[in-house]
């Protein structure tokens, strides 16, 4: 059973180096309500590093924005392309580097399992996730958006959601500090 909170805010960061989704979800008492949904597009910039930078600057701009209590994103699944991955992951740290600056914590979550949260098939498409979403929260259908990746960062946010008082398997961190603690063999010395 969920437990009740007063007010909750969830960011929810589905990483992407060239499409980054991201969904904000409020929660009063049991009740979840999108609040906000959108995409970083990468697109125009050739240079890795420069999207790093605006991951950072507007990951930051959404904190601020929406005042998130809590960050849920989209651990990267392992593909064959080491490069692509490599990528994919420096984008997922910049995301939560910029919410570690603020001290919101942080919970990670395999793309299987936030599938399996909304739609029972950790197998779903991401038009299936979309629609269970669109069902659950009562979205309007223009309130849909045209990239699905905004959507899959609303799902991380509405699996974490679903996951509120309930014991979790998955690395939450509260801050640089606690990540060190439960990762001392990732820290050099």
């Amino acid at each position: 059973m969920i437990q009740p909170v007063k007010e909750k805010i969830i960011l929810g960061i589905d990483p992407g180096t060239t499409i980054m989704g991201y969904g904000v979800l409020r929660v009063r008492g049991t009740k979840p309500e999108m609040i906000a949904m959108g995409i970083i597009d990468l697109r125009k910039f050739g240079d890795h590093y420069l999207k790093l930078r605006h991951i950072h600057e507007r990951v930051l701009s959404i904190i601020e924005s929406y005042l998130p209590d809590e960050l849920a994103i989209e651990a990267p699944f392992f593909g064959k392309n080491v490069q692509s991955m490599l990528k994919l992951g420096r984008a997922q740290g910049v995301a939560m580097a910029a919410a570690l600056i603020r001290d919101i914590p942080i919970t990670e979550y395999a793309p299987l399992k936030i599938k399996m949260a909304i739609t029972g098939n950790g197998q779903a498409s991401k038009e299936q996730v979309a629609d269970m979403l669109q069902r659950m929260l009562h979205l309007a259908k223009e309130d849909m958006p045209t990239f699905m990746d905004a959507t899959d960062g609303l799902a991380a946010a509405y699996c974490h959601f679903l996951q509120m008082g309930r014991p979790t398997m998955e690395k939450g961190y509260s801050g640089w500090k606690d990540f060190i603690a439960k990762n001392p063999d990732k820290v050099k010395k």
